[in-house]
């Protein structure tokens, strides 16, 4: 028992089949796309998450420092190198 086409059905098979093939090809394409993304994404957030960390431990310092300790060369010096912990990282 064999199905018999005509040549339209043969042609609107193959049409619909490329079609999926297509779809699947793409959706696959846009997951790994959107997996890259999420992951470049985490990693800016952990870098902000440091950032503000570091401002918010600098400023409670600051707060602490006054002009008891060496006045606003300390204070820049602290924040100078809290800069460049975060660039680091």
């Amino acid at each position: 028992m064999t199905l018999e086409l005509s040549t339209a059905q043969d042609v609107f098979l193959i049409i619909v089949t490329l079609s999926v093939a297509l779809f699947f090809v793409a959706g696959a394409i846009m997951f790994a796309a959107q997996i890259f993304l999420v992951s470049k994404i985490k990693k800016v957030v952990k870098k902000a998450e440091v950032a503000i960390d570091s401002v918010e431990a600098a400023s409670e310092t600051i707060k602490n420092l006054g002009s008891k300790a060496g006045g606003p060369l300390a204070v820049f010096k602290l924040i100078a190198s809290i800069v460049e912990g975060v660039k680091k990282k």
